[in-house]
């Protein structure tokens, strides 16, 4: 411990270099249930990239495990500490570097804030499209180690599609240049795309070359009430198969509507059993939610609500952004999973959900990404409760199983972590897993980096 301390002092300043149990306690763990975490030697906070080569040419020379993190919002385990690790905290790498509005790219450092992005690029005219629901904490490198999505990804897509270019720093403290700066690039293998994603298991991210776009007009909204998941899931796929590009397409499932409701009081239909939330920020947003309304009626749906201007349209989306803190208050803990369906399975999805809260007798809302078929279940249960911990512990399972069997993915944007690591395991099978480990060892040879996670 001394001779790690002493040896990380030499390129990194000493207050950046924590040691204190009371204050490294507090780097721990991300935010996500039924995962351990262990307890760090020490946390770093680097300020450069020289800073994090140092730290990892130290941790190789002892074999000391190391875990990357950003802002700990994550929902999988990917951030939690192992026993006598060295946590690698990026959130002061916080530069914006360069934004350059004729080529559209920002280049950032990993303890940028996905919402500080934001607000320099619309300076700009420009946007960063991916907006997870943390989007106000969450960190680019948090971004890009969990591939996240967020509710635009109907539309403009995820973390991966806007990753240009990165500098990474390897396990033995080398550093390497990946992608382009250019509007287009294929040479050599795409290196860049396969850090996106990894979880801090390859490398560490120094440097982010991004893509932006030119900032939407405001978007219109409205919301569609349906007496069945079925009936929501089949206006969903008339939308899509009629060629619409809303900008968000979300649902919700009465559970979570009538949480909402007990919340904020916003008088949504208490008697639904599934809301869909459009909105589009075409030229003419009315005439597409008109047109989208109809498929929504012809599915079945019992009310179409469209909003007439932005205040309006604010207020309907409140309701979903206020999904996740409403079910949160229904019980002292809850577990958020993040299965991916087809998206003509999402009736299914739902359904199956429901058989799974009764089964289990526990209360499990739903609300989804539902134009890229990406549904988060939300177990709520007590910890508290050994029998009820482990009827949530089950519950989570079975909606694993039932993501996979429905022809879906155990993570359409949280990651793998340590919550789903043998889930991992079965959907990508022994070839899968096998080629995955043989990627790590070239990269990490000693296994030093975000151990455990994944496999």
């Amino acid at each position: 411990m001394r001779e790690l301390i002493a040896r990380l002092r030499e390129g990194v300043p000493a207050e950046a270099v924590l040691t204190d149990p009371d204050v490294t306690a507090a780097y721990a763990r991300d935010q996500a249930a039924f995962s351990d975490a262990g307890v760090p030697a020490v946390v770093v906070l680097p300020r450069t990239a020289d800073q994090v080569r140092h730290v990892m040419r130290t941790a190789t020379a002892l074999r000391v495990p190391v875990v990357p993190q950003g802002a700990r919002t994550g929902l999988s385990g990917g951030a939690n500490a192992v026993d006598g690790c060295v946590v690698l905290s990026l959130a002061a790498m916080d530069r914006i570097l360069e934004i350059d509005p004729v080529e559209r790219t920002a280049v950032v450092e990993p303890g940028v804030v996905n919402a500080a992005l934001s607000r320099a690029a619309a300076e700009h005219g420009l946007c960063f499209p991916p907006d997870p629901s943390s989007w106000q904490e969450c960190t680019i490198g948090g971004n890009i180690g969990t591939g996240a999505g967020g509710l635009c990804c109907v539309k403009y897509g995820v973390t991966a599609e806007y990753v240009l270019g990165l500098e990474v720093v390897l396990a033995d403290g080398r550093l390497l240049t990946t992608g382009r700066r250019t509007a287009k690039g294929v040479a050599g293998y795409d290196l860049t795309r396969l850090f996106v994603g990894s979880e801090g298991t390859l490398g560490i991210v120094v440097k982010a070359v991004l893509g932006l776009r030119p900032a939407p007009p405001p978007q219109l909204a409205m919301v569609a009430e349906f007496p069945s998941a079925a009936a929501a899931s089949a206006a969903v796929c008339s939308i899509m198969a009629r060629g619409h590009t809303p900008s968000l397409l979300e649902l919700m499932d009465g559970t979570s509507v009538r949480a909402v409701n007990a919340l904020a009081r916003m008088g949504l239909p208490e008697s639904t059993e599934a809301l869909l939330l459009a909105a589009f920020d075409t030229p003419d947003p009315a005439a597409d939610l008109a047109a989208v309304g109809a498929l929504c009626t012809a599915a079945g749906a019992t009310a179409v609500v469209p909003a007439e201007d932005q205040a309006e349209s604010e207020l309907l989306l409140q309701a979903r952004r206020l999904a996740l803190p409403a079910l949160e208050r229904l019980a002292p803990s809850t577990m958020i999973d993040d299965v991916c369906v087809p998206r003509g399975r999402l009736g299914d999805m739902l359904d199956g959900v429901a058989e799974v809260a009764r089964k289990h007798a526990l209360t499990i809302g739903v609300c989804a990404h539902a134009g890229d078929g990406n549904t988060h279940p939300v177990v709520c249960f007590d910890p508290h409760d050994p029998d009820q911990t482990r009827r949530a512990r089950e519950a989570f399972d079975a909606i694993m199983a039932l993501g996979l069997e429905l022809g879906g993915t155990i993570t359409g944007e949280h990651g793998v972590g340590l919550l789903k690591r043998d889930w991992l395991a079965r959907e990508l099978g022994e070839t899968g897993v096998e080629v995955q480990r043989g990627i790590k060892a070239v990269l990490d040879p000693l296994g030093l980096l975000n151990p455990g996670k994944l496999f």
